[in-house]
């Protein structure tokens, strides 16, 4: 195995080790990946398999950091905790038995490391009659409101902050409010937010029409608004502030795996799980920049004959086993969740590192041959998925609500109702070297705004090595690009290596949108993907976006500008900056990876 970063070693300390009851570590990074394989490979007693055999392939998989399990699999596996899910959706109905067992569900949840998401479309409007008491109803805000104040007084697993999704359907008489829910500075901190929005709204936007919003409690139109101005107060506040992000709740229904059992109404905290109430996932990441044939960097040969396929198969074979164990072996933290769980056995299988990748093909992030590029691969992993859940489900059978599902009438015979999600992988990506998830380089030289106010610098090895390779690197040169981050406008930088490198703001919107769809149409769940934008954006520009994604038929977007009033978590430029830390993500999203 390749030597672990400096930042790679602060995030694995600080994290993940399994420490004394002084706080000592009493494990590296060796003895974390003992730990996680051997405990999800007893999974394999339940199916008369090869544990000892089954725990080594997963330990090298984990160990040469070409698969990594989401951050409750690492800090938990092997613990008396043992709960291994990231994610998880609650139900809110509209009674206060309700709202708060969800809100003491979410805190338990977050004492073990989980994110969770909630729909609050189901609670009546502010204002409205509460017969009971003979009041009236405060409304979902305000009950977002307190479970931001709970999440606030919680540190997941002991180790990070809580991370939830608040959803509000876009019909709901208190949308507005909802909206506007951040304006303040430093309100509601420990939620991303959604407007679930319908292809009811988006036909009324396409025409200039008012829109219906309906009372939750009798499904009684309340008042009627202009859809077009709605939309652009959505826009303005994610302008100001990097929230609401947009949910296309027809999108994800219509790629529902089990629409027999129920509707899908929320998702995680950053948008990549769909999931019913009480329903658990867990997700896993495939490192794309390990599967380079002899790991040369010399575009020599034609793209795709320089990936590794068959190894890369090799690979989601055993991603899929690994999660699919989990699901045994994870301590499900109440009854509900461990039946819808095992009901549907939702996996999410993602990639890490795609712009390391793109990085060593000599592809530009924002060229048409990036996008072949991302299609091809998402497909050729959801193939193998497939394949994989299939041999599952011949040793140990389909999943329980596999009668009635898409996986049924498609014709296949699968052990899990979804396999394929791509996350932002936030901390996992730095404990692996590697870009996160499926964003570009957000600057080539930035800072990891942290747990408790740390930091981490970062500069791209890669692109220094391009400088080298160009006869263009001096120490003036890189010190101008950690001062800004960008080497746009600065002209010694030579033009291939400037397109070869472009940051997260160089990229166009439809660029971006590129991207995702490409991964979507090989992804059942979602894709979690942030368009980061320079300063200078308009709201109208962010609208367009929303209603571009929309017509792109993608299920979420989220968008995040630079400068706005949002906390984000990274920040161009590394000038000046002394570090330690353990917490990171994607700009401007909380993150459950």
């Amino acid at each position: 195995m390749d030597e672990l970063s400096p930042n790679a070693r602060r995030v694995l300390e600080a994290r993940y080790l399994v420490r004394d009851t002084g706080g000592r570590a009493v494990e590296d990074f060796e003895g974390l990946c003992r730990r996680v394989a051997g405990t999800v490979a007893e999974a394999e007693v339940a199916f008369a398999g090869d544990v000892e055999g089954t725990a080594e392939a997963f330990f090298q998989a984990l160990f040469r950091r070409e698969f990594l399990p989401n951050s409750p699999c690492l800090m938990n596996a092997g613990t008396a905790l043992g709960q291994l899910a990231a994610c998880f959706v609650l139900p809110v109905e509209d009674t206060i038995e309700s709202i708060f067992e969800a809100a003491k569900r979410m805190a338990m949840i977050h004492q073990s490391g989980g994110g969770t998401g909630f729909s609050f479309s189901h609670l009546r409007p502010r204002g409205d009659r509460v017969r009971r008491t003979h009041g009236v109803a405060s409304g979902p805000v305000s009950f977002l409101e307190v479970y931001d104040a709970a999440t606030g007084a919680i540190v997941q697993g002991g180790r990070r902050r809580g991370a939830n999704m608040g959803v509000l359907r876009v019909d709901h008489p208190d949308i507005a409010e909802f909206v506007h829910a951040k304006d303040a500075a430093g309100h509601i901190t420990n939620f991303n937010l959604s407007v679930a929005t319908t292809d009811v709204f988006w036909a009324a936007v396409e025409r200039g029409d008012d829109f219906d919003l309906v009372n939750p409690r009798d499904d009684k139109v309340t008042r009627s608004i202009d859809a077009r101005a709605l939309l652009g107060e959505i826009a303005r506040c994610a302008w100001a502030g990097g929230d609401p992000g947009v949910i296309y709740l027809d999108a994800v229904n219509r790629d529902n795996p089990t629409p027999q059992v129920g509707v899908l109404e929320a998702t995680n905290p950053c948008g990549e799980l769909p999931l019913l109430p009480n329903e658990s996932c867990n997700l896993g990441s495939i490192r794309l920049d390990r599967f380079l044939r002899d790991g040369g960097a010399e575009p020599s040969s034609e793209v795709l004959q320089r990936i590794d396929w068959e190894r890369l198969d090799a690979a989601v074979d055993l991603a899929v086993r690994f999660l699919d164990d989990v699901i045994e072996v994870s301590r499900h933290p109440f009854a509900e969740i461990e039946t819808v769980t095992r009901a549907s056995r939702k996996i999410g299988l993602g990639v890490m590192g795609f712009a390391d990748l793109l990085v060593d093909l000599g592809v530009p992030y924002d060229a048409p041959e990036a996008v072949a590029l991302a299609e091809r691969l998402m497909a050729r992993i959801r193939a193998r998925a497939e394949r994989a859940s299939a041999a599952l489900a011949e040793a140990r059978g389909v999943f329980p609500n596999f009668r009635g599902s898409r996986v049924e009438t498609g014709g296949k015979r699968l052990r899990n109702a979804t396999l394929t999600s791509i996350a932002p992988t936030g901390t996992l990506s730095i404990l692996a070297d590697c870009s996160g998830g499926i964003e570009p380089y957000f600057a080539l030289a930035f800072v990891r705004h942290v747990l408790d106010g740390q930091r981490l610098p970062e500069t791209n090895p890669r692109f220094e090595e391009a400088l080298r390779r160009a006869g263009a690197w001096s120490a003036d040169l890189v010190a101008d690009v950690r001062r800004t981050g960008s080497v746009r406008g600065i002209e010694s930088v030579p033009e291939s290596v400037r397109r070869l490198f472009p940051t997260a703001a160089d990229i166009a919107p439809e660029a971006h949108l590129d991207i995702q769809q490409a991964f979507q149409r090989s992804v059942d769940n979602a894709v979690s993907k942030t368009i980061n934008l320079p300063a200078e954006t308009t709201p109208d520009a962010i609208r367009a976006i929303y209603a571009s994604a929309h017509r792109r038929g993608l299920k979420g977007v989220t968008v995040f500008r630079e400068g706005c009033k949002g906390v984000a978590v990274l920040t161009r430029g590394t000038e000046g900056v002394e570090v330690s830390g353990d917490e990171a993500g994607d700009c401007g999203q909380l993150v459950c990876g």
